[in-house]
């Protein structure tokens, strides 16, 4: 791994997604969260390594894996392997089983907290999420990845808003009654499938009433246009990359790029090789600077107002340089070095992620 020069920049990072808490339910061990807390931890997340890469918080994603993939993909996933191939995932889980699981998991994120002695707390404000960079505590966000968890009244969504749930995607990159999530095809358009059902419009308006953040990383294109037409908020793609760049079907074509910048909106920029590289290969054998490469890009088209991290943290392939959320400052330093100054390296690494959060919730 290459070293940092002692006269690095390091930065605290707020990133847009990781998958911790799929991590630690896989994991199925009764002592998941003092591992978490006290290291060292399989994956690419606990907490010494949190403070070690400057991790000053993010959204924490409560994601339920397809049906049978626990059992055939755990010791992946600890391996820290991407998930199968769309044409490989089994049937969107049953609502009883994704309930389950993503109370579970926001079980674990509330024992985190609990647990922490208040080194980890939830945050529901832009003022929280301030706070807690100044203690020097870790900015927990609950988000929900797939909504399968909800019901079609959307009763449980009050529930989990009044638990601490203040960003949703509809939809993982499966159909569910909220719609269709884009698949993960390469080469490929984001052009595949029926988009958002009227259950989905419904959730999206819900979401705006409730200043819940609507996450678009895994709605295919129109999905994305439906919600661009009734949503009132900010268009925030918490963790995707540019398609020009590598035309994945998760990635953003500069259309949709466009609408985002003309929304004061935001991108998050994933880690994953498969999401990065032009060749969509899942390999290690990438670099930070194929991370800086779509972060140039992305700045050029969206702003640089409305670019950041969404790593995908336990839930990807990274580059080999990377290797953990250690790899942090490296890539810091990879964009100072590139040019970046100062300033547009705090709206990059927290700054910009704090703004569209706060212009959405509205505090």
């Amino acid at each position: 791994m290459q070293q940092l020069r002692s006269d690095a920049v390091i930065l605290p990072v707020f990133d847009g997604h990781n998958d911790l808490l799929m991590r630690l339910w896989l994991s199925h061990q009764d002592d998941a969260v003092p591992a978490f807390l006290n290291g060292p931890a399989a994956g690419q997340m606990d907490l010494p390594r949190l403070r070690q890469g400057g991790f000053a918080g993010g959204l924490f994603a409560a994601y339920v894996p397809s049906a049978g993939y626990s059992a055939r993909t755990a010791p992946a996933v600890r391996n820290n392997r991407a998930v199968p191939d769309y044409d490989e995932i089994e049937p969107t889980p049953s609502r009883a089983e994704a309930l389950d699981i993503t109370l579970s998991m926001i079980a674990t994120l509330l024992r985190i907290e609990q647990q922490s002695n208040g080194a980890a707390r939830i945050c529901r404000t832009a003022a929280d999420i301030r706070q807690c960079m100044q203690d020097s505590a870790i900015a927990m966000v609950m988000h929900i990845e797939g909504a399968e968890a909800l019901d079609e009244d959307l009763a449980l969504l009050d529930v989990l808003y009044a638990a601490g749930l203040r960003t949703l995607g509809p939809l993982w990159s499966r159909p569910n009654i909220f719609g269709d999530g884009v698949p993960f095809r390469f080469p490929s358009s984001p052009d595949i499938g029926n988009g958002l059902t009227e259950l989905g419009l419904r959730l999206v308006r819900a979401c705006n009433d409730k200043r819940i953040m609507v996450d678009l990383s895994h709605m295919d294109e129109k999905g994305f246009w439906q919600t661009a037409e009734i949503s009132s908020a900010p268009l925030v793609a918490s963790h995707s990359n540019a398609h020009a760049l590598c035309p994945q079907s998760r990635n953003l074509t500069d259309r949709q790029l466009a609408a985002i910048r003309e929304t004061n909106g935001f991108v998050g920029v994933n880690f994953g090789t498969s999401f990065l590289r032009s060749d969509g290969k899942k390999a290690q054998d990438a670099t930070v600077l194929e991370i800086v490469r779509h972060v140039d890009y992305l700045v050029e088209k969206v702003g640089e107002d409305n670019v950041g991290f969404g790593s995908d943290f336990d839930g990807t392939t990274l580059p080999s340089d990377m290797k953990d959320v250690t790899g942090l400052p490296l890539l810091v330093n990879a964009l100072s070095e590139r040019g970046y100054g100062r300033p547009l390296l705090e709206k990059i690494c927290y700054g910009n992620w704090i703004r569209v959060l706060e212009a959405t919730w509205g505090e």
